[in-house]
């Protein structure tokens, strides 16, 4: 006598990783058909780049001890360069979750019986895919200037590609947090200004000890400062100090908070 099979229930888990997939998925496709924000925060590092090595390279070689050789300063900027790029990527991130919220098709999400983080989790996913080729896309510009990283070891590299990945996914979840508490995309573009501002005021473009005295600690401390001097030692053998610890706790701090954020704006009730 035979019995019938047993019919399996998909898992809470596979479930969410199916709707975030699905979602995911949505997400890429919305940066094809709509490039045009991606391309216009990603050339603002281009060309950040190259005005700097080729319009101020010679004074801020000379600046920084390299003695007016661009090549030097190129091998400085770089890492501050890839850390503005991810922080410019990751404000399409906030303005494409405030669009979510504005035009309805949450509301229409809410309706149906998928995994209610799933949501976030393809725009999180989504956006850190962006800034893993936007880095990569970068980088490549870098390269054909003449930036070469060639005492780096394979292992350095590993850990330089999981800080830049482990950074993109802490302000990815600050972007999200920004985008969900924000009336509009335009207010959510504004917002999140500070995520590409704030490596201006940084090491990237040139040493904390050449800042005012009053503003070294400011720049020594901020998140930056510390993911781009760690990046600097991978890549460059330079000495990274405590800045490795700073930067992961940086990270880790960010990713909580803005996860928290996130998931709270996103649970509350609409008005």
């Amino acid at each position: 006598m035979s019995t019938p099979l047993a019919t399996t229930r998909p898992t809470r888990i596979s479930l969410a990783v199916r709707d975030s997939s699905t979602m995911l998925r949505r997400n890429l496709l919305h940066v094809r058909r709509y490039p045009s924000m991606t391309l216009n925060l990603l050339l603002t590092p281009v060309i950040l780049l190259l005005l700097f090595v080729y319009i101020f390279g010679g004074v801020m070689s000379a600046g920084i001890g390299g003695g007016a050789d661009r090549s030097e300063y190129l091998a400085y900027l770089v890492p501050g360069i890839l850390m503005l790029t991810i922080g410019g990527t990751t404000i399409g991130s906030a303005v494409s979750v405030a669009m979510d919220m504005t035009e309805g098709i949450i509301a229409r999400f809410r309706t149906l019986a998928i995994h209610r983080q799933s949501v976030l989790i393809g725009h999180v996913v989504g956006s850190v895919l962006q800034c893993v080729m936007s880095v990569v896309l970068v980088g490549a510009v870098a390269v054909a200037i003449g930036f070469r990283a060639t005492d780096a070891t394979a292992l350095e590299w590993i850990a330089a590609a999981g800080l830049l990945a482990l950074i993109s996914l802490a302000l990815t979840w600050i972007a999200v947090g920004m985008g969900l508490s924000s009336p509009n995309a335009e207010a959510a573009s504004n917002n999140a200004l500070p995520l590409m501002i704030l490596p201006f005021l940084s090491s990237a473009f040139v040493p904390v000890d050449a800042m005012p005295r009053w503003f070294q600690p400011i720049a020594e401390y901020q998140p930056f400062t510390p993911a781009i001097e760690t990046l600097r030692g991978l890549l460059l053998g330079t000495e990274i100090g405590h800045n490795g610890w700073l930067a992961a706790a940086w990270c880790l701090a960010l990713a909580a908070l803005g996860y928290v954020w996130s998931k709270s704006l996103f649970n509350r009730d609409p008005k």
